[in-house]
């Protein structure tokens, strides 16, 4: 594969597989799902955040930059993460 196709996302290899959620926690009344993205044998940073809001739940899905090199690293890292972003933020994340 030429070096400007994996660049510029033409190719397969290494490329991120979205994951299940692998655990999951309440933070502040807000369900967080850790889904973990692995990518180039490591995982990246990745929750979706859930809160019933008027009737309907609304989600957000929060992906970093970080990456570890094993997965229960990266769902640590998830949970402290969407707590600091929910202390920043609060519902406002979700509108």
């Amino acid at each position: 594969m030429s070096i400007l196709k994996k660049l510029f996302g033409g190719g397969g290899n290494g490329a991120a597989k979205p994951s299940q959620a692998v655990a999951e926690t309440v933070i502040d009344g807000v369900k967080v799902e850790a889904t973990p993205i692995a990518e180039g044998g490591q995982f990246r940073l990745c929750a979706l955040l859930s809160k019933e809001i008027g009737g309907e739940v609304k989600t957000h899905r929060l992906i970093r930059a970080d990456v570890f090199a094993n997965r229960d690293d990266a769902v640590e890292a998830a949970f402290r993460k969407a707590k600091r972003v929910l202390e920043e933020q609060g519902d406002s994340l979700f509108g």
